[in-house]
């Protein structure tokens, strides 16, 4: 790559926020892509604390790193940046993005063609091939903005009328000229950007692109979008874009939009929808989340308590020959028993694992016992069966076990409830390369179905498949739902074909070259995923939190319900003061010992896991910090807690 000292080609600019492994990747394929042109990197880094300058300056030497003190917001960011560029065109791009090799060699040449060009972008699809819509965009005009708050641009994208948005109507496959451009990838002549001024820094995140977009042309320069390139954007994972917090910052930077660029009754009405949107958005979320979160919980209580109360009826009239138990058994008894299960299933991880019958079983005995303890504890005008408790124990259990059956048929197609993960993987790459893969996957889950690798040299080795020609021959034979990209073999381009040629049945990971690390997304709107060795963490399981954060609150309860036996003591004074910290998840009882940025978050702890170290400066630290987390149990926190 030849770079000229005072005039470049393209100025490529990137700002990152905590994205280290997706950033890696971006800027590999970056590198590859820049080989025939005169090219300057800038990275723009908001204060990252999971080590992505440390990477940018050991493996990528050459790239300009800006470091900010602060996350400054994307606007700034990206100015800081240009101030500096000496490039003819400038490239906004996305850390979660990946460039196939001859994307920038295209779109110059396009740009270079088209005189009357200002801004330029591509087709955009996600981790999963899917095409992102908002690779090109209509201006959200207050017409256009109300067909996509109620939702009509979905109904009839392809509409002339309601499509707008998203310009549903031009086809995916050509070039188009369109009026906005994503900041993902937005190509701009840096001449354009001496006249119309840089990105405006009033918008924090997101609405930027829309005004910078807006402004182009009303300087008389067109944006266009070009068909003949696409790049892969692993969407979601600096931002949750189904979070409420997203809502607001994403609609809050429409509505300055708005109040900078529309006047008089367009203003109004459009801060009107804008307004509508952001509760009915929020709305939204806040039930899916309840959703994804709960609706195994409450549905399993629902069945549990209509377990019981037929139960109740049954032992009513067959057993004790009674005509109805007193109203607290419906009122008090029951509920009790229902919460205390449920309870008892969460705390051992079986929604985690619905599957798990092992866990289940372990959940109701435990939660049979807790039932029986507060059972004793009642005044004996409250006793009115233990016998209920016990044959309900067997009575929801059998409820239980059927219902997850059935559930595991209906979504697996099967009644094989052994461990054994659903995932078929192959990788297209090396077979030094597949071996270095086994080694991380097992590492990962130690149940993943590994089927082999396919290579174009042969090998002789029995994982061995065939060629990348019998790809298709191999998903079907053997059932494949996950492919694996080796970039060191794997051209860009090559693993973008294949995702838009087979879709989203299958899920797709890369592997960056001279990486150790797979990276990959599953849904636009999911977060981008990476795993290697260090996700075998017991701290990374959502089982283990649960039980982390269960400790927390319980210990936190017995300490404030029982502070009239321990407030004379100094000791425990100190424990009692930060029980509603840590009762509001503001603090842990046990936290790290020190900034371990690759290990997973937990809140500030009370007492740290360098509780024994004298010499609190001795380097140990993060080494305590990595076992804590690796092989983290409630007895762990109990211990240290006990100590301190």
């Amino acid at each position: 790559m030849y770079v000229c000292p005072t005039s470049l080609k393209l100025s490529i600019v990137i700002v990152n926020y905590n994205v280290k492994h997706f950033l890696e990747q971006c800027l590999k394929s970056v590198y590859q892509a820049i080989q025939n042109i005169e090219a300057e990197i800038f990275v723009v880094d908001n204060n990252s604390v999971d080590g992505s300058q440390e990477m940018v300056r050991s493996s990528f030497p050459e790239v300009n790193l800006i470091s900010n003190a602060k996350n400054t917001g994307f606007s700034k960011a990206n100015n800081q940046a240009i101030k500096k560029s000496i490039g003819e065109y400038i490239l906004l791009l996305n850390p979660d993005t990946i460039v196939p090799e001859n994307c920038f060699d295209n779109i110059i040449k396009f740009a270079d063609q088209t005189p009357d060009l200002g801004g330029c972008g591509v087709p955009m699809f996600d981790g999963q091939g899917n095409y992102l819509p908002e690779s090109k965009r209509g201006l959200p005009s207050p017409e256009v903005a109300f067909y996509k708050m109620v939702g009509l641009n979905k109904l009839f994208p392809k509409s002339k009328k309601f499509g707008k948005y998203h310009l549903g109507y031009l086809p995916a496959n050509q070039n188009h000229e369109v009026e906005i451009l994503a900041g993902a990838f937005m190509l701009i002549r840096k001449e354009v950007l001496d006249k119309i001024g840089l990105l405006d820094e009033t918008f924090f995140m997101y609405g930027e692109d829309i005004d910078l977009s807006y402004r182009i042309t009303k300087a008389g320069w067109k944006n266009y979008y070009f068909a003949g390139s696409r790049i892969i954007h692993y969407k979601g994972e600096s931002t949750k874009k189904l979070s409420t917090n997203y809502v607001k910052i994403f609609y809050k930077a429409m509505v300055i939009f708005a109040e900078k660029h529309y006047a008089g009754g367009n203003q109004k009405l459009f801060k009107l929808f804008i307004n509508l949107a952001i509760y009915g958005r929020a709305s939204i979320s806040l039930i899916n989340t309840f959703i994804q979160r709960f609706w195994l919980a409450s549905l399993e209580s629902i069945l549990i308590f209509l377990s019981l109360f037929l139960l109740k009826e049954y032992w009513e009239e067959h057993i004790k020959g009674i005509t109805s138990y007193p109203k607290e058994m419906l009122t008090i008894h029951l509920p009790y028993y229902t919460l205390v299960w449920v309870f008892s299933i969460a705390f051992n991880g079986s929604y985690q694992a619905p599957f798990n019958f092992s866990k289940l079983v372990r959940s109701i005995l435990i939660g049979t016992l807790v039932i029986l303890m507060i059972y004793g504890l009642l005044p004996n005008h409250l006793h009115f069966s233990r016998g209920i408790i016990l044959f309900g124990t067997l009575v929801v259990s059998a409820i239980l076990f059927s219902w997850r059956t059935l559930y595991h048929l209906l979504k697996y197609k099967t009644l094989d409830f052994s461990q054994k993960s659903n995932i078929k993987s192959v990788l297209i790459g090396s077979e030094k390369k597949w071996i270095e893969l086994s080694k991380i996957l097992s590492s990962y889950q130690k149940d993943y179905q590994q089927v082999g690798f396919i290579s174009d040299k042969k090998s002789e080795s029995s994982q061995w498949l065939g060629t990348k020609k019998q790809l298709k021959e191999i998903i079907h034979i053997y059932g494949i739902n996950e492919l694996i990209f080796s970039n060191e073999t794997v051209s860009t381009k090559y693993t973008i074909q294949i995702m838009n040629e087979l879709g989203p049945s299958i899920n797709y990971y890369t592997i960056p070259s001279a990486s150790s690390f797979v990276i990959g997304s599953q849904s636009k709107n999911s977060n981008g995923l990476y795993f290697g060795q260090q996700i075998e963490l017991n701290l990374s399981k959502n089982e283990y939190r649960t039980q982390k954060r269960f400790f927390d609150i319980l210990l936190a309860l017995l300490l404030i319900s029982s502070c009239p036996l321990w407030i004379f003591f100094k000791r425990t004074r100190l424990r009692l003061s930060y029980s509603i910290d840590v009762l509001l998840g503001k603090k842990t009882w046990v936290g790290y010992a020190s900034d371990s940025d690759d290990l997973p978050s937990i809140k500030p702890g009370v007492f740290a896991t360098d509780y024994q170290l004298e010499d609190k400066n001795s380097g140990f630290q993060k080494n305590l910090d990595l076992l804590y987390a690796k092989n983290y149990t409630v007895y762990n926190d109990l211990r240290i807690f006990l100590s301190c």
